[in-house]
């Protein structure tokens, strides 16, 4: 059965039962349960360990009750369901078990919303039937089922703030190249893209020591319960055993509370943008970086936590490029202590989650940019819009990685593709990003009518957010006056 005919096969189960309300409780629902099926699938392999003791009591586990098609249904089973949820939240982790605080944390903001019993057996068998974890060719099942879910699902609230399409996460990796033993950060980790991205970059390990170095070196951070077990699932389908994932608000901690033992050697992500964060939060920042944008909040985070000679990879909006205060201060110190040496351009590649225009930066903590190199990187030949059914994909970079080997100007149609601006240059400009290498115009686009909804729906959303953070700053300022 193709993806999408599995996702619509779930769905359809879902939308019977009277539980459910919306996408983003069905994604919820399908994700505690692909998460219990692949730890089983986990466990049936390290308990062939010696020394192994089980993580999730005997009769809670996958195996127990939910793989025999015959089971448990009807109120019966939403009553085990119940006993389940309270179990898992209160497991007994005092013997050390990392494992068993993975299960405690990812059940502990979780819920289970189908009051069906009999529907909830149907979307059981269903995934029973169709997804394998034990299977190894599997692996990516769980990333291609979400990624396709939040395709078919585009309502589920804001579902691409934790999604990146993964041609973009292979690429910044690829770039910023993480060698296996260095430590790796993601601060708003989502799903867990960029780690993943990270592992199969890094590649296979063999020995007991690699495979360790691997297991304490990729690191996340997501505050939000839904997408924190997105990647814990993740992580533990890619073979880390307990991930090092924190269910925290990365903003929620003063920068000066970090010390040498906090940071990192490499940072890859995609940081939340259109929001506002609240006066609590910006006094966790030093004054000339204190602002209500999430996404500069970010960046200040971000550059605080790599150690000297660090390397990080990060996608921006267009609204970093060409704002100023804050905005400016952040660019102006990328240049004079953090290397940044090269931003490459995207078109709309968030569709159809956001109808936004994103940059990659890439920096270097501990050292003095003499300039840096702007790429655009323009839609392929025939291709006006990335949709839906028609997204970015890994090939679509190769222009960038052609150009990356020896990075020389381009000019097409009299204007900039790639070119080199020297920090006096980008001075001038006042570190107006924007005004380097700009796509040169904007061709009328006809939408589908779900993409169009869609983009209005994300359009609605960061004009909320920009309202939000006004009102926040024009707040503090009468507070201030006060």
């Amino acid at each position: 059965m193709a993806m999408s005919a599995l996702i619509k096969s779930l769905e359809d189960i879902m939308r019977k039962d009277a539980g459910l309300n919306g996408d983003a409780q069905y994604i919820e629902q399908i994700t505690w349960l692909l998460f219990l099926k692949a730890f089983d699938a986990k466990e049936m392999g390290w308990e062939f360990r010696p020394d192994y003791h089980g993580v999730i009591p005997e009769g809670l586990r996958w195996r127990d009750w939910a793989a025999d098609k015959e089971g448990i249904t009807g109120d019966a089973l939403i009553s085990f369901v119940d006993k389940l949820f309270t179990k898992l939240k209160r497991l007994d982790t005092s013997d050390g078990d990392m494992r068993k605080f993975v299960v405690r944390n990812v059940f502990e903001d979780i819920n289970n919303y189908m009051k069906s019993g009999v529907y909830l057996r149907q979307l059981i068998n269903r995934i029973n039937e169709k997804v394998d974890f034990i299977d190894a060719t599997q692996k990516h099942t769980f990333n291609d089922l979400y990624e396709g879910m939040l395709k078919d699902l585009q309502s589920a609230g804001r579902a691409g703030e934790f999604y990146t399409p993964r041609p973009v996460t292979n690429f910044i990796v690829e770039k910023v190249d993480p060698k296996l033993g260095e430590t790796v950060l993601d601060p708003a980790c989502g799903t867990g893209g960029f780690l993943t991205s990270t592992i199969a970059h890094i590649g296979s390990v063999t020995t007991t020591e690699e495979l360790e170095k691997l297991q304490t070196s990729i690191n996340g951070w997501e505050k939000k319960p839904l997408p924190y077990l997105l990647a814990m699932t993740n992580l533990i389908l890619h073979d880390i055993e307990v991930p090092r994932i924190r269910h925290q608000n990365s903003l929620n901690r003063p920068l000066s509370d970090y010390s040498a033992k906090d940071r990192v050697d490499v940072i890859v992500t995609n940081p939340p943008f259109g929001g506002a964060e609240d006066a609590a939060v910006k006094q966790n920042f030093p004054s000339d970086m204190q602002t209500s944008e999430t996404a500069d909040l970010f960046m200040a985070l971000i550059m605080n936590l790599l150690k000297d000679r660090g390397r990080c990879g990060v996608v921006l909006p267009d609204g970093f490029m060409f704002g100023d205060g804050v905005k400016a201060t952040i660019k102006e110190k990328l240049l004079k202590e953090y290397g940044l040496h090269t931003i490459i351009r995207l078109p709309q590649v968030f569709k159809p989650y956001a109808s936004v225009n994103t940059n990659l930066l890439f920096f270097q903590k501990g050292v003095t940019s003499r300039g840096v190199w702007f790429y655009r990187l323009d839609y392929p030949e025939g291709v006006k819009s990335f949709t839906k059914t028609k997204p970015m994909q890994d090939k679509h970079f190769d222009p960038v990685r052609e150009w990356w080997v020896d990075k020389q100007p381009i000019v097409v149609d009299g204007f900039d593709k790639a070119r080199f601006y020297t920090v006096e240059e980008l001075r001038d400009l006042n570190f107006d990003f924007d005004k380097c290498c700009p796509f040169p115009h904007v061709e009328e686009e006809i939408l589908e009518p779900n993409d169009l909804i869609a983009r209005y729906q994300a359009e609605r959303t960061e004009l909320n957010a920009s309202i939000d953070r006004i009102l926040a700053d024009i707040t503090a300022k009468l507070e201030g006056n006060a």
